[in-house]
């Protein structure tokens, strides 16, 4: 009999020792003790280039590790291993599509960014249409990023809740504090060095458990051998139907749209490449990200066959333990856990800081976007760095605030965090699209950018809505793999059969709505490019003479010279544009003036 019967008999609970206690409470001292530290003792945060980029000076290790960190919520330390355990190893191909999306944000995306040094990343969207895309792409960021901070707290405090017995109402409002007050008040420097701090108890943490787990378990070899030997669990399952949930072909092909999105335009990530000195160093950043984010994503995949090995003949679920599919990890934890101290509290500690790292990098990014998108263009007159500074600590206050609060909603309406998700499946089409657009396509204008954003933006939310709808009326079902209670001694009930197709997908469904979730994203992306396309060439071109090539495709600038030159553009001053990084601005700028397509000035 496992430990998990024992407990189920007797009617037990495991709660937090001294121990367990302890570590979780070093973790958050030892984040606000560096908050401190760059607050006070550092150089003076008195300009947004301090406070944003902490000062262009920051190192390139630092940061990679901050970036793998900040990438890992507790949500994913949760899910990953539970999308193992219910669908197997098909996930873990997310790391090829990652090498892939690599190569393309170092030969594209990162150099626009880095040559181009804006504070947001909206500001691209500007420069290249007109500010009408940038408000609406910073209004969607906002509205998904305020949605999605509170969730992020909220799923490690519901975990932190069950093994301590203290309410989530106590212990949201005290991470969420020291999670803002060393945002606040150490700026990007503290999030990166305090990611570094957190990255390594992520780390361990799962490492601890898993070394448990395979002692627990019986051993690698055999549990790998174990695994191996089912088909349905092994990465390769290479159905090329758009209709089944995860094959070998969506995982890859989907999420390259998918991170492309999340590592190439997010201003999270561009934000944290440009506070390197240079763009070699930002370059080396990103490999050791997609190294970091290898790794992560194979231990938290290993974890996820090694509680399916644990449970499967076993399932908590069909053994009515937990109820729903992200409780299994906490639930697993606290099995293997009983008897020794401290591993609990590791855990948690582990999964609150991916949460608190997710959410400062999350409201140090929606501060510099609030500041610079709506903000800045109601000032009417010239205020100094320092009272810039001062400013976006008080969006990154408020911005907390009101996530603390967001999370006594989302514990009350459980559609909120549906609306969460909902909205990246969204948005995150529109937003590469938008970015994209800009920089493969020259002859795209502001009209058709616009046009393309809007009708992706409705038929995704349609799509989105429509497959939920579906799924809540049991018209399309999922079956994950095949588990039983045979091992369970405490089942006493019994377990329906399952069906033996893979999935069920009801005719009566419209075809859009039963296409994989993992396509989202690239519908999104090429709705937006389609149409964009289209309305650009039915209505009346950019001047090429305002072009900047530095707006555009490394491959493509030539290109963009040629075009230049045709229309007669003034030689010097295409001289000047190549040398004066000010004049490139302007000359972007220039062109949206005479574009005619502002909303008013103040975008409030």
């Amino acid at each position: 009999m496992n430990i998990t019967g024992e407990l189920l008999e007797h009617g037990s609970h495991i709660y937090f020792g001294v121990i367990d206690y302890t570590l979780f409470g070093l973790m958050l001292l030892f984040s606000a003790l560096i908050g401190v530290y760059f607050g006070c003792f550092e150089k003076k945060l008195d300009s947004r280039v301090d406070y944003l980029f902490g000062g262009k000076t920051m190192k390139t290790l630092p940061v990679a590790v901050s970036l793998v960190a900040s990438h890992f919520s507790g949500i994913t330390l949760i899910a990953i291993p539970s999308e193992v355990f219910y669908y197997g190893m098909l996930y873990w191909l997310v790391n090829v599509s990652s090498v892939v999306v690599t190569v393309m944000i170092n030969y594209v995306y990162l150099p626009i960014f880095y040559k181009l040094q804006l504070t947001s990343t909206y500001e691209y969207l500007e420069m290249r249409f007109n500010r009408n895309a940038r408000t609406m792409a910073s209004l969607l960021f906002t509205i998904h990023l305020l949605l999605y901070i509170p969730l992020v707290i909220y799923m490690p405090a519901l975990a932190f809740s069950y093994v301590s017995g203290l309410s989530v109402h106590i212990i949201t409002p005290l991470c969420c504090i020291i999670c803002i007050f060393y945002t606040m008040l150490g700026g990007l420097k503290a999030v990166v060095w305090i990611d570094f701090l957190q990255s390594f108890v992520i780390m361990i943490s799962c490492i601890v458990i898993i070394i448990i787990g395979l002692i627990h378990a019986g051993g690698f070899y055999e549990r790998l051998e174990q695994n191996c030997s089912r088909a349905e669990f092994a990465p390769f399952h290479m159905d090329p139907s758009p209709f089944v949930r995860v094959t070998f072909w969506n995982v890859i092909i989907g999420n390259i749209f998918s991170w492309l999105n999340y590592c190439a335009v997010n201003q999270g990530m561009v934000q944290k490449f440009l506070a390197l000195p240079s763009f070699a160093k930002a370059q080396q950043s990103l490999i050791l990200f997609t190294i970091g984010i290898f790794i992560i994503k194979t231990i938290s995949c290993f974890t996820g066959m090694i509680v399916f090995t644990t449970y499967y003949d076993c399932d908590p679920i069909k053994n009515k333990v937990i109820t729903k599919q992200d409780q299994l990890i906490p639930y697993y934890i606290m099995d293997i856990a009983a008897s020794i101290p401290g591993l609990p509290g590791l855990f948690i500690a582990g999964v609150f800081s991916a949460a608190l790292s997710s959410m400062s990098t999350n409201l140090n990014s929606l501060g510099a976007t609030m500041y610079e998108d709506f903000i800045q263009p109601c000032i009417r007159k010239k205020i100094s760095e320092k009272t810039v500074s001062y400013i976006i600590r008080f969006l990154v206050v408020m911005i907390g605030v009101f996530s603390v609060l967001m999370v006594f909603v989302v514990e009350r309406l459980g559609a909120v965090i549906q609306l969460a998700y909902t909205m990246g499946g969204v948005t995150s089409g529109a937003f590469l699209g938008l970015f994209s657009l800009g920089m493969f396509f020259p002859r795209a204008n502001s009209k058709g950018a616009m046009a393309g954003a809007i009708v992706s933006l409705l038929s995704l939310a349609w799509i989105a809505v429509g497959a939920q709808n579906a799924l809540g009326r049991g018209n399309m079902k999922y079956r994950p793999l095949h588990t039983n209670v045979e091992g369970c001694s405490n089942f006493n009930g019994t377990i329906p059969e399952m069906p033996e197709e893979t999935h069920k997908l009801d005719e009566d469904v419209f075809v859009l709505f039963r296409v994989s979730f993992m396509y989202y994203t690239m519908m999104g992306t090429f709705i937006l490019i389609v149409v964009a396309v289209v309305v650009s060439l039915l209505t009346e071109a950019d001047d090429p003479k305002i072009m900047n090539p530095d707006l555009y495709a490394p491959f493509l600038r030539n290109y963009v010279m040629r075009l230049r030159k045709e229309a007669g553009a003034d030689e010097s001053a295409e001289r000047e544009m190549l040398n004066n990084p000010d004049k490139k601005n302007e000359s972007s700028l220039e062109s949206i003036n005479r574009s005619g397509n502002f909303l008013t000035e103040c975008t409030l």
